[in-house]
């Protein structure tokens, strides 16, 4: 009996979260762990199914880069990065795409619709709902320059969960589309769709402290100072960069969110304490 208690407890303790993010729009940017090992899959998408079902709107934009670079490497391509970014041949655009729309795209669609989400795949050339320009010196790799959200506006509106591949039309004809990093995709498709919530779903516990400690809540200019102290550095940065991209687009708050830990989306949401670095403006 003490449990079946707890249980209800639990449940009355995650009704003002439910009452307050019901209707609202929740932008997921899934990588790391959480969409490589097979356990944590299934929690994401218990999650996600969750989520939809007790009234919220979530949208999920994936990465993929391991699995393009492991493809790229049998068939002889050579993977080349410039400050985080991939640099895209037509070669490895077209490895991208085919590993992004045609294998993990579908994974997690098929995953979600198995837990009860009613989810679709997408990605930037359906519609053209995400035109991009490339960015110097890094061939077919590009930079999100225009959303249009009708289409997914539309999807959310029939109760969708869209699963987003970082794959981008370009903005001349016959021009074969362009590679996303994932993160700046996410951006981009909040800012679009008016989300109230951006989370980074990462293989980190957040931003930490120098004795290694979360912290819990930053904005922009706490965000400055602990890059100038050294406090955020490495892949942390271009991390804390896009969360602060995110809210110039109009996003609420963005989250670093560590994907590592089993429901993490749901401690994020659901919970008062939550177990994320979040960003403010």
């Amino acid at each position: 009996m003490q449990a079946k208690r707890e249980t209800v407890q639990t449940l009355l303790d995650a009704l003002p979260f439910i009452r307050r993010f019901w209707g609202e729009t929740v932008v997921i940017k899934y990588g790391g762990a959480a969409q490589t090992e097979s356990g944590l899959k299934d929690k994401f998408a218990q999650d996600i199914a969750l989520l939809a079902l007790v009234g919220m709107k979530p949208v999920i934009v994936h990465g993929g880069g391991k699995s393009i670079t492991d493809l790229s490497a049998r068939l002889g391509i050579d993977s080349v990065f410039q400050n985080g970014l991939r640099v895209s041949s037509e070669k490895a655009l077209w490895v991208a795409q085919m590993v992004l729309c045609g294998d993990i795209n579908t994974e997690i669609v098929s995953l979600l619709n198995d837990h009860g989400a009613k989810a679709i795949g997408i990605n930037g050339k359906d519609g053209n709902f995400a035109k991009a320009v490339g960015i110097d010196g890094l061939g077919f790799t590009g930079d999100v320059k225009e959303v249009n959200p009708d289409l997914l506006l539309k999807l959310i509106a029939d109760r969708f969960v869209p699963v987003i591949a970082p794959i981008a039309a370009g903005s001349e004809p016959k021009q074969p589309g362009f590679n996303i990093n994932a993160d700046l995709m996410a951006c981009a498709v909040a800012g679009a769709v008016r989300a109230k919530k951006l989370i980074f779903m990462t293989d980190t516990a957040g931003v930490l402290d120098k004795d290694g400690r979360l912290i819990r809540s930053i904005n922009r200019a706490d965000a400055a100072r602990l890059k100038e102290n050294g406090t955020i550095s490495g892949g942390m940065i271009p991390k804390v960069d896009a969360a602060l991209s995110a809210l110039s687009f109009g996003v609420d708050k963005a989250h670093i969110l560590d994907g590592r830990v089993e429901h993490s989306l749901l401690l994020e949401i659901l919970t008062s304490e939550g177990i994320s670095t979040e960003i403010t403006r």
